[in-house]
């Protein structure tokens, strides 16, 4: 199986990949043949503890919070999840949108994220955070953002930048947003597109932006594109494609603390 490795440890005891388009389709939601879906996952599951926390992704904000083991057989819908733990695997499927993955350094909570603009601007990365430090309150975080589409190819109308430029967010949290600093950063993520009424947005740009506010170190990583990778990587904006990869993190108690 075909994986992506973090350049650094997460966190003490901390098991992270993102899976590539080699590793076949993941998503059960689109359209692909369920079989084959089914397969793929099964192989997934060979070098993974357990089965993932499969969630119904819904570009908002909730966070679903694993407090203890148990079948799963309603779709849980979030575009998050956090833990505490070990041996329990959450999972994010994308194909353009961020997949972030984030640890803390001791290895006590781990979370994963789904944000597109829309969670992005509805605060899913805050909301991910305040969960993961309301487990851990001394936490010290780490973020891993995934492979996703880059500014040279999304192009976004300006209903999504004033979006993304609103001073803060319905849920608070994001208090580093008065301060006169966050806004001008933000903007300079857009830039003007050929086409009227257009811009070119910075995506992983953003999130690293909203996880730095939020005192996350995020980890220097040459984040792929997957619009420009086809080889590699799904995109939903190059040519609507059906398939999906998975960003995976879990507490691994039998890796020694680093």
């Amino acid at each position: 199986m075909t994986r992506l490795q973090p350049p650094h440890s997460l966190g003490q005891g901390v098991s992270a990949f993102f899976t590539t388009r080699a590793d076949g389709n993941l998503a059960t939601h689109v359209g692909d043949d369920p079989l084959l879906v089914a397969q793929n996952r099964s192989r997934l599951r060979t070098v993974l503890p357990a089965e993932p926390i499969w969630l119904s992704q819904v570009h908002g904000n909730a966070v679903h919070e694993v407090t203890q083991r148990e079948e799963l057989s309603a779709p849980i819908l979030a575009d998050a999840s956090v833990t505490t733990l070990p041996s329990v695997v959450l999972a994010i499927l994308t194909a353009d949108c961020l997949p972030v993955l984030i640890a803390d350094f001791e290895g006590r909570v781990v979370g994963a994220a789904h944000a597109g603009w829309r969670g992005l601007a509805d605060g899913v990365l805050e909301a991910t955070v305040r969960t993961m430090r309301s487990h851990v309150a001394d936490t010290q975080l780490r973020a891993w953002i995934g492979p996703a589409i880059h500014q040279a190819r999304y192009e976004v109308g300006e209903e999504v930048r004033v979006a993304m430029l609103r001073d803060c967010h319905d849920g608070g949290e994001v208090g580093a947003c008065d301060d006169g600093e966050f806004r001008p950063a933000a903007e300079g993520l857009f830039i003007p597109s050929t086409a009227q009424g257009k811009w070119l947005f910075d995506l992983p740009g953003m999130a690293t932006l909203r996880l730095q506010q939020l005192g996350v170190t995020v980890m220097p990583w040459a984040t792929p594109c997957t619009t420009s990778n086809p080889e590699q990587f799904w995109s939903y904006r190059r040519d609507r494609s059906r398939g999906r990869t998975a960003g995976c993190i879990w507490i691994d108690p039998t890796l020694n603390l680093i």
